[in-house]
């Protein structure tokens, strides 16, 4: 019998991160029933409800992001919670003894994994996104794996430790068993007409909302009905604009619970271009237009968005464009059979399939060393 497996997971400050994070963490265990896994996040952040839900224990750091300009005062306190968190990082690690350190980028994978650098312990980075993220380009250095969701990834990395894996999705999306008509009326909604999924993730985009609140004369006389995630964030609002206007045709959510049925009842879908969003579309074959957010660190999101606009795998609408052209083409788009037939060709041929199994595999591998 292998000796008892012991890794620890780093990451975090968005489902962008969290997801993959503890996808890594079940197929780990689907291998290795017997494995011990702690996560390392930033106190206050996402992962520090998300992780515990999933079932694993997480242990929190002090660390925060730099505010811009550098220069400010409110810098030298995250400064001093920085070097307290890698004292914290190292003794966890001492504590809990690792044979290998996975990271999945945020602010604590670069206090968790410079530990886990600094002690020996080998490490395993995971990078979702096609514009590598800071953390991760600071700690490649001391990787011994890469882990990567596109080709190119030699711009950022060392192109001996890259290994091209996809992103790891939720596992509940690729088991949905509800069929397309099933998943259309559970949102009370007819399974003849045409759907579209107007999505700008768990918090909402506010370009988004905004491109059908400005357009719902389109909505009303489209003769296609639509699904509406607002965000919890902009829920309120929203509620208020719609006040005594009739469309039924035009289903409201702040937050969708059940995304499998979500996707599986739209023929288009309408999202922002985070790196787990378009794996889960290239999984799935979700025919989509992709609106980026410009809120992100070096734009990734429009380079995700590109990455598969080049390949006429998605359409792409710049963020600016949005609320004049965004919801007319989104009707016109979901009226047109061949197109989405083409699109939804086109992105299945990006998927990368068991993504979280293939860098489990490696993570066990790496500990075996």
């Amino acid at each position: 019998m292998d000796k008892e497996l012991r890794v620890i997971i780093s990451g975090g400050g968005t489902g962008g991160h969290i997801f993959p994070a503890v996808s890594i963490a079940n197929a780990v265990k689907a291998l290795r029933p017997d494995a011990k896994i702690l996560f390392v996040g930033a106190q206050g952040r996402m992962e520090m409800q998300r992780v515990p839900a999933a079932g694993y224990d997480i242990k929190g750091l002090p660390i925060r992001g730099f505010f811009r300009p550098l220069w400010k005062p409110a810098n030298i306190g995250v400064a001093i919670d920085y070097l307290r968190s890698k004292w914290l990082a190292k003794k966890i690690l001492r504590d809990f003894k690792p044979q290998v350190a996975v990271g999945v980028g945020g602010y604590a994978s670069s206090a968790a994994l410079g530990a886990a650098n600094s002690l020996g312990i080998p490490t395993l980075l995971q990078e979702q996104n096609s514009y590598a993220g800071l953390t991760n380009k600071q700690l490649a250095k001391g990787a011994e794996k890469i882990c990567v969701a596109y080709e190119g990834m030699e711009r950022f990395f060392p192109a001996e430790k890259i290994m091209l894996t996809g992103n790891p999705v939720r596992q509940q999306l690729l088991e949905t068993t509800i069929t397309h008509d099933e998943a259309v009326r559970s949102f009370g909604l007819d399974p003849t007409k045409k759907t579209v999924l107007l999505v700008g993730g768990s918090l909402g985009a506010r370009t988004i909302n905004e491109s059908v609140l400005q357009h719902l004369d389109i909505v009303k006389d489209s003769g296609v009905q639509f699904i509406w995630q607002t965000g919890k964030y902009y829920s309120e609002e929203i509620a208020a604009r719609l006040k005594g206007k009739e469309l039924p045709n035009l289903k409201v959510m702040d937050f969708i619970t059940d995304m499998g049925a979500a996707y599986k009842a739209a023929d288009l879908v309408v999202s922002r271009a985070g790196a787990g969003s378009i794996s889960e579309f290239c999984l799935l074959g979700v025919p989509v237009i992709l609106v980026p957010s410009p809120n992100v660190a070096e734009d990734h999101q429009t380079k995700n968005a590109l990455a598969l606009a080049n390949r006429d795998a998605a359409l792409y609408v710049r963020d600016a464009d949005a609320p004049g052209m965004l919801l007319q083409l989104a009707v016109d788009t979901v009226r047109d059979d061949a197109k989405l037939q083409s699109l939804r060709e086109n992105v299945l041929k990006l998927a990368l399939p068991n993504s979280a199994e293939i860098i489990a595999k490696e993570v066990i591998k790496l500990a075996n060393h």
